[in-house]
């Protein structure tokens, strides 16, 4: 099911995202950022540990908002801390060990308008922003970071509601706040009265990062506004027709270092297409996320069955998470690879010749999507060793995860209206195609991985 790629783009969205400066890529604490976001128990032993099992109590977190209960998952009050492997002591979590987004996108707020840079993420459902409602010192810190505070008492359209909002994360870290509606814009598209959430408290964890707040594009169960979800931005968008409805989607082409990314709403970018018809996988939203079935990978031309496997795709994650039992087959692929305790995760020698990078090929639905040799490491640890993109999913998530690793190979589509995802897999060379057909054959025979 294909969607209509636009002919006349004079009235849809298109935002360039702003590649983030203080952005680092730092393993640990990019490993951190996802573990933490989604109540990750690590399965390898490292600097990252969880304690406190027990039951969830008090602020939401995100998972807890649709109960996931998926695989036996379900999730508690733990928390994840710093763990020194020589004393065995703990310690917190702080702004410094947890990363920043990498990509950000300008949206005005208000009239006059106020715009704040947050980070679009397909990972979760909420639209908040750091407000004049917080305490002054917490302001004086977001201001000292560079980012901006929307003040809703300077914008005529902003109304008051009865709504509340609270997120916690895995770390400890959150924020929370009261709630109103505002008109917003995103690149170039008006949506009439957005629920807003105001922080009036956050954490360390967040004023110091540089983005301005969040934008939730997942789907509405993961919302966390009480005593009734918010819409998402997507959703009213669809509701007020300000994007035309054979195209109620949003798209994401992410450019690693090259700088040119983008998100748009309401259309397909047919030159990102490159003339490769897009490869389109139903979605599963019913616990909020992007979720869609990968039940193969391929391995150097080896098939590896993973029935009954799903991933999510998250624009707000960098890394790639994947079970440990296709990592020990990916990275046992690879001369010289070896799990790192000191970075908690699967490294790799620095002088691997591009050759000798294996080919991984990832289903989504009946298609697969290579990570190209540029994107398989994610940062050289200047020991002679590469981390690589792909790491562990824990002991205890039930998905894959998709993060900007793997989205910088393909041009994403995020059809909401038909509820499916779409791709076009890009190559190190310029080349676009519709990804290979899992049924198209491989080059030796299928692997059953063992769990």
């Amino acid at each position: 099911m294909a969607s209509t790629v636009a002919t006349n783009l004079n009235t849809l969205g298109r935002t360039t995202f702003i590649k983030n400066p203080s952005f680092k890529a730092t393993p640990l604490n990019a490993y951190a950022k996802v573990l933490s976001k989604f109540c990750i128990i690590p399965s390898i032993e490292g600097p990252l540990k969880v304690v406190q099992q027990i039951e969830q109590q008090g602020a939401q977190t995100v998972l807890e908002t649709v109960g996931l209960k998926k695989k036996g998952y379900a999730v508690k009050s733990h928390t994840l801390v710093k763990h020194n492997l020589a004393t065995g002591q703990t310690g917190q979590v702080t702004a410094q060990d947890v990363s920043d987004a990498e990509y950000l996108a300008p949206v005005t707020i208000g009239s006059p308008g106020q715009t704040m840079n947050l980070q679009f993420d397909s990972g979760s459902s909420d639209l908040w922003v750091f407000s004049s409602e917080m305490p002054a010192d917490q302001q004086q810190g977001v201001q000292s970071a560079g980012n901006s505070i929307f003040d809703p008492s300077k914008s005529s359209t902003f109304q008051r509601t009865h709504g509340t909002w609270s997120i916690t994360y895995g770390d400890g870290s959150g924020a929370s706040g009261n709630c109103g509606t505002d008109n917003i814009n995103i690149g170039g598209i008006t949506i009439k009265n957005q629920i807003i959430e105001l922080a009036d408290t956050a954490s360390s964890q967040f004023l110091s990062g540089s983005e301005s707040g969040l934008c939730g594009l997942a789907f509405p169960p993961l919302n966390t506004v009480k005593p009734t979800r918010a819409q998402t931005p997507m959703v009213n968008m669809i509701s007020q027709s300000d994007i035309p409805k054979d195209s109620e989607l949003f798209t994401c082409y992410f450019s690693g270092q090259s700088g040119n990314s983008y998100f748009t709403t309401g259309y397909i970018d047919h030159d990102a297409c490159g003339g490769a018809t897009p490869a389109y996988s139903p979605v599963d939203s019913s616990q909020g996320f992007w979720e869609v079935k990968s039940e193969t990978a391929c391995i150097n031309g080896k098939a590896v069955s993973r029935s009954g496997n799903t991933a999510i795709v998250d624009t707000g994650t960098s890394l790639c998470l994947l079970e440990d039992s296709l990592l020990a087959a990916l990275y046992g692929a690879l001369p010289g690879a070896k799990i790192d305790h000191s970075v908690q995760g699967w490294v790799y020698p620095t002088d691997t010749p591009i050759t000798s990078i294996p080919k991984l090929e990832i289903a989504v639905g009946s298609n697969y999507f290579t990570i190209e040799p540029e994107y398989f490491g994610f940062a050289d640890l200047g020991n002679g060793y590469t981390y690589g993109s792909c790491q562990s999913r824990g002991s205890n998530f039930p998905f894959d995860i998709l993060g900007d690793r793997f989205l910088c190979n393909i041009y994403a589509i995020f059809d909401q209206g038909k509820c499916q995802f779409g791709a076009v897999q890009r190559t190190s060379s310029g080349a676009t195609t519709s990804g290979r057909p899992v049924d198209s054959g491989t080059e030796s025979s299928t692997a059953q991985l063992v769990h």
